[in-house]
């Protein structure tokens, strides 16, 4: 079953839920952390394409 690991956004306000979020307003930080945090969590970064990235973890149970 996925799981979202963690969320980056351009604003805490679009966001909510359980899972870490990480706000960042600028563009291409906010895609910097979310490949960062992609290798980090051994993740799959999804761009929603309106400023938020979601971490899932894919891997089975």
């Amino acid at each position: 079953m996925a799981k979202i690991v963690a969320i980056v956004t351009d604003s805490r306000d679009h966001v909510g839920g359980g899972a870490p979020i990480f706000v960042e307003t600028d563009k291409v930080k906010r895609e910097s952390t979310a490949f960062l945090l992609e290798k980090i969590l051994d993740a799959v970064a999804h761009d929603m394409k309106d400023g938020n990235f979601i971490l899932v973890d894919h891997s089975a149970e």
